[in-house]
């Protein structure tokens, strides 16, 4: 009945954040990604660090995506709670 490839994704598996704030000479950006892994779980990849470094990485392994997902949107609502906000793909060269 219904198309998996047309299926819309309900929970995000990506997500990208900025936050630039030039009084304070700021430009620093946090990826976060689910990945599954090689034993049947998931991992949580967190990017960080100032625009245009390379940054830290951090893998969180979990059971499954679900735990995952859960935890990429708490850590995302936390993010945007201290000033973070969705990065723009459009003006993703900032």
């Amino acid at each position: 009945m219904f198309d998996t490839s047309q299926q819309m994704e309900v929970f995000p598996t990506t997500v990208d954040l900025k936050r630039i704030d030039p009084s304070l000479n700021m430009r620093r950006f946090y990826r976060m990604s689910v990945q599954p892994d090689l034993f049947g779980g998931a991992c949580l990849v967190r990017e960080w660090g100032r625009m245009g470094f390379r940054g830290q990485m951090l893998i969180e392994r979990h059971d499954d995506e679900g735990r995952a997902v859960t935890a990429l949107m708490k850590l995302a609502a936390t993010k945007k709670r201290r000033g973070y906000r969705l990065l723009d793909r459009v003006n993703a060269k900032d």
